[in-house]
């Protein structure tokens, strides 16, 4: 008889650069020796996999896929190799599997059936923007992203900025690469011109940008954003 295996949250880079920079060396021992993976997006997969320069050759690993396109009724079958007694990686396209990344519900139906879930520590760029921004690591908020059309986008920032204030915390989101400078232009026409914005841009890349500043101080100098990964921070401080 087998004991069932594990399922092992694989972090993943957020950029191009240096995979010692931010992939810890006990993450390329893990997925090095993994043969299943429940994957994002395969040829991003493939590719990190090679640069880990896994042990496993390439064309012998199994992959499997979860996306925003998988049914929830054919999520149960992803585990049956866990079930037969073989360990499984989750990997998302960028930092950690399950955050702001398909993966829960995997990972929910994992917990129901008595397999052990291993989250392994790597880069989330939600978090290291958090860090980096001086604003509230104590309460705080994780929005997702927020509504695309302007009218619903200036309603919803309207909104989050005024529980900010209630709730003194912070309030982050985030947006898709090439709606990042809509994004800003739209905080700086809404926000209170005292409320404090952090942009992260490009987290772990060489071009890394981090700031917070008033929303009147942005006003003097926007950035570039134009089809760059961003994360927002607001935290709207009492009158």
């Amino acid at each position: 008889m087998f004991m069932q295996g594990k399922l092992y949250l694989i972090p993943a880079p957020l950029s191009d650069s240096d995979l010692n920079f931010s992939i810890p060396e006990n993450v390329k021992i893990v997925a090095g020796k993994l043969k299943y993976f429940v994957v994002e997006d395969l040829r991003t997969a493939r590719r990190y996999l090679s640069r880990l320069k896994v042990e496993i050759p390439i064309s012998e690993i199994h992959f499997s896929l979860l996306n925003e396109h998988t049914g929830v009724a054919s999520i149960d079958a992803l585990l049956a190799p866990i079930l037969q007694g073989n360990d499984m990686g989750l990997l998302s396209d960028a930092g950690l599997p399950c955050i702001a990344d398909p993966g829960e519900e995997l990972v929910r139906i994992a917990h129901s059936k008595g397999i052990k879930v291993v989250p392994l520590t790597g880069p989330s760029s939600i978090f290291m923007a958090l860090a980096a921004s001086g604003l509230s690591g104590e309460r705080f908020s994780f929005e997702g992203y927020l509504p695309v059309k302007t009218v619903e986008l200036s309603k919803r920032l309207k909104k989050l900025e005024q529980w900010s204030r209630l709730e003194r915390q912070s309030i982050i989101f985030i947006e898709t690469p090439y709606r990042s400078a809509k994004m800003l232009e739209t905080i700086l026409n809404v926000c209170s011109r005292d409320t404090l914005l952090c942009v992260a841009c490009n987290i772990t890349a060489d071009d890394e940008f981090v700031k917070t500043a008033t929303v009147a101080e942005w006003k003097k100098n926007i950035p570039s954003l134009n089809k760059k990964p961003c994360i927002f921070i607001i935290q709207a401080l009492l009158v």
